[in-house]
């Protein structure tokens, strides 16, 4: 669905072709997370009154978000000091449990990835996926939409 004139808002993602930026999501539900990307790359256009291609994709995907709702955060990660068998175990077995097409699970390189460790979960950061041990892998065509990423990454807690 076209929630802006270069905004294509679609089932588990977006395009934007003013930011020149795509994310999408497999796994468990990332749709909230997505729509605090789009407000916060549309917020400096429309203002905090009402923020329009926020507000079509939160229609298009059906989900109810107030903007106070939204919440920003500095992630604090610790990072894994020995990466061995047993963590990358635990990430593999995250990615086998997520149902990603076959080139994107392909593009998933976990010995290249920084692991950390977030709360209770582990996270790969890789240059253009982000994979949550909870079930969420958020994939990206830009390193920059790693930083919104995780700033929003509290989104996915009530997921």
């Amino acid at each position: 669905m076209l929630c802006e004139e270069k905004l294509d808002v679609f089932e588990n993602g977006f395009e934007d072709g003013k930011f020149k930026l795509r994310v999408e999501f497999y796994g468990k539900d990332a749709r909230k997370l997505l729509l605090a990307i789009i407000r916060e790359l549309y917020l400096p256009e429309y203002g905090e009154d009402y923020v329009y291609p926020f507000e079509c994709a939160k229609e298009f995907w059906g989900i109810y978000l107030d903007p106070s709702d939204i919440t920003a955060e500095e992630p604090s990660f610790s990072p894994i000091k020995f990466v061995n068998r047993s963590v990358l175990s635990r990430l593999e077995k995250a990615l086998d449990g997520i149902d990603a097409p076959e080139d994107v699970r392909n593009s998933i390189d976990l010995e290249k990835a920084e692991i950390v460790k977030l709360k209770k979960t582990l996270l790969a950061l890789g240059k253009n996926f982000v994979l949550d041990e909870r079930g969420f892998l958020i994939v990206f065509n830009k390193p920059s939409a790693k930083e919104l990423i995780l700033k929003y990454l509290g989104m996915l807690d009530g997921a």
